[in-house]
């Protein structure tokens, strides 16, 4: 009954996801015509700065929050979780809108010294209230995980990407504006209206839920303690999450310059990042989703079975995990390397990505299942591990920017080879502390074997569909890429788990 719990909540988060991504894509494909290249390159600088400051709000709440519903669910202390949110809440909308309020009056100095772009200002005060909501919204997430009750909240998301797309629409209208400055604030302002809506959906569904709970006779934990529960969970994630994107965020900022002392001009080095990280990534890491909804659900289920000392189940539950991972990798790089310049004309009428999309492409396969990982440690209670590996590789990664990018004939394309490098990095140092606290024996031949029968599968596809429908493009890449996730699904049944 628990497997078929977690794979029907996997798939409806899934499928959930695949939604808000698909309507995400849109987005950003309507926002790449709206503004073009360079704009897509300033709104990419605005967004680290927004997710810095979210994980320093409230990174590694909805980790805790999903952890400590499904123990107190477990054992049926319904007042201890109801509890706990009230004072995760409180303590949250106190820190959350403190760090706003900084970032609202620090705005034109994070844009003059730290983006170098004024024109960001606007863009950066519109994400504080922003921030504010999605830190709250987080703790609710983080319940609905918990006590698995993920349907109407899936929805929710869903109506939030799909009123984005209206709401920016609308601003545009009223404001009439065609200026890159203009548009790029009315997109973080549709976000922060989206973001809003959600907070306010979810609140009413909570307190719906909340009616509903069973009664619970056991004297609920002080709220201190409650509250010590949560932190010592999110703390590190908190830091880990904070640190990270702070490196995330150096690196982003490192780009432009690095790509100005290879020899390129501000506004070319912009639109050369808003190509290969607005466009080509958010085509290769589209199926990510997938990935990201099992992370999701895999926290609760594995602290919920490491708690019960079920180390067999957990390490089965692992290896699927990262065998989906990995098949769902080969089947992108699969698909970017057989049509990648019409994916480009396809998704955001540009043939200038294929080159772009088949190197970000080639890392699909490692960097889909490193990214496993951090869900995989976190259900095991390893959030200092996740911290100093994370470090780790964000340093990695800014040495290998600051190297590669440098190179004049390497240019942006040292954002694939840094991927490439920290994502085998990041696998094999997490795997190795998976490995110290749960026994995998993970199959050697069969990744050999799947990453043979990819290549098999790209040199066929490639052969077959070579010289038909080149005049329907559109068509032909739906094709290819239904064969292959089909034939990638299919393999998802073979190999034998080894125990």
């Amino acid at each position: 009954m628990k497997e078929d719990s977690f794979l029907k909540n996997s798939m409806l988060l899934t499928a959930s996801n695949v939604t808000t991504g698909v309507l995400g894509f849109i987005f950003s494909i309507y926002l790449a015509d709206l503004i073009g290249p360079v704009g897509l390159g300033l709104y990419g600088l605005v967004m680290p700065i927004y997710n810095l400051f979210i994980c320093l709000m409230t990174a590694g709440i909805i980790a805790a929050i999903s952890q400590v519903s499904a123990i107190y669910k477990s054992k049926g202390q319904y007042n201890n979780i109801s509890k706990t949110i009230k004072c995760v809440a409180s303590f949250n909308v106190i820190w959350a809108v403190l760090i706003g309020v900084i970032v609202f009056f620090l705005a034109p100095y994070i844009s003059k010294y730290g983006i170098h772009d004024m024109r960001t200002v606007n863009a950066i005060r519109i994400t504080c209230p922003a921030m504010v909501f999605i830190a709250l919204s987080n703790i609710l997430k983080g319940y609905f995980y918990g006590v698995t009750k993920i349907v109407v909240p899936s929805f929710i998301d869903i109506l939030e990407k799909a009123m984005r797309i209206i709401t920016i629409t609308l601003l545009i209208f009223i404001f009439n504006s065609t200026s890159i400055t203009t548009l790029v604030t009315l997109a973080y302002l549709s976000l922060a209206i989206g973001e809003l809506q959600s907070l306010i959906l979810l609140l009413i569904y909570y307190k719906n839920i909340k009616r509903k709970s069973p009664p619970s006779l056991d004297k609920p934990e002080r709220a201190s303690q409650l509250l010590f529960n949560v932190l010592v969970i999110a703390l590190p994630l908190c830091i880990n999450g904070f640190l990270g994107n702070l490196f995330g965020t150096a690196s982003t900022l490192l780009v432009p310059r690095r790509l100005v002392a290879a020899g390129f001009d501000a506004t070319a080095a912009l639109g050369m990042i808003g190509k290969f990280t607005g466009m080509a990534l958010t085509i290769v890491t589209f199926p990510m989703i997938v990935v990201m909804s099992i992370n999701s659900l895999i926290v609760p289920d594995l602290s919920e079975t490491i708690s019960r000392r079920d180390y067999y189940n957990a390490s089965i539950r692992i290896k699927k995990v990262m065998k989906i991972a990995f098949l769902l990798g080969l089947a992108t790089t699969v698909i970017c390397n057989l049509v990648p310049t019409s994916l480009g004309q396809m998704f955001f009428k540009r043939d200038d990505l294929g080159i772009y999309i088949k190197v970000a492409s080639l890392s699909a396969p490692i960097f889909f299942t490193a990214s496993t990982m951090f869900g995989i440690l976190n259900g095991l209670n390893r959030q200092g591990i996740i911290l100093r590996n994370s470090l780790i590789i964000s340093a990695i990664e800014l040495v290998c920017l600051f190297i590669f990018i440098g190179i004049p004939g390497v240019n942006i394309l040292g954002y694939g080879i840094t991927l490439f490098i920290t994502s085998s990095i990041s696998l094999f140092i997490n795997l190795r502390e998976v490995q110290k606290h749960i026994y995998l024996n993970l199959s050697i031949s069969n990744i050999i074997i799947f990453t043979l029968l990819g290549i098999l599968t790209f040199i066929i596809l490639r052969t077959l569909t070579a010289n038909i429908l080149n005049n329907f493009l559109i068509l032909k890449n739906i094709i290819i890429i239904a064969i292959t996730f089909s034939i990638f699904t299919i393999l998802n049944f073979f190999g034998i788990e080894e125990d």
